[in-house]
């Protein structure tokens, strides 16, 4: 996913750079509207599966811990009725006692280390999520700004004849 809405704001960036260039207007430049706009619905519409993907993330990482708490409650389960067995006879007890906090204590040091495993997967994956997002809304503002520019600069300029190239004024592109 994250890949689709990079390749579109390359395609909206290659487009932007490949156009032509507006006569005494500097860094401004003409862009067929339609393209634009439609590479700029078609990231609108990538963006919510990269939402998406974040929270199927955050509930695997829910799930996986659920997973390990249960597993821990069972080991720490058998434990304890592994030494409820044991009680008759002192040395089984006390060596029951010792195994079954060892277990416990592993169990609870397992849980501890894919919890913060899988923290660590979550957050590192919700954090290339934010900057896609975030380059993708950068990438979008900056192009929404050069065709306003670009739209606003053309406003004072009469059309052209025909066969030559024309530009539109803001109320002319307004209209359409």
């Amino acid at each position: 996913m994250e890949n689709e809405v990079l390749e579109l704001i390359e395609m909206l960036y290659t487009m932007v750079t490949e156009a032509w260039g507006v006569p005494l207007g500097n860094e401004k430049c003409i862009v067929e509207r339609d393209k634009v706009l439609n590479l700029l619905d078609e990231i609108k519409a990538q963006l919510p599966a990269e939402v998406a993907e974040a929270r199927r993330l955050v509930n695997a990482r829910n799930e996986f811990i659920g997973g390990a708490k249960r597993e821990a409650e069972a080991i720490r389960k058998a434990a304890e009725d592994r030494a409820r067995e044991m009680v008759e006879e002192q040395e089984i007890v006390v060596a029951a006692k010792t195994r079954s906090n060892e277990v416990l204590s592993q169990a609870e040091n397992r849980t501890r280390e894919l919890y913060r495993v899988a923290n660590e997967y979550v957050d590192d994956a919700l954090r290339r999520t934010e900057e896609a997002i975030n380059s993708a809304l950068s990438e979008v503002r900056q192009s929404r700004t050069n065709f306003r520019a670009a739209a606003g600069t053309t406003a004072g300029q009469s059309a052209k004849p025909s066969g030559t190239i024309g530009y539109m004024s803001a109320d002319e592109l307004n209209e359409t």
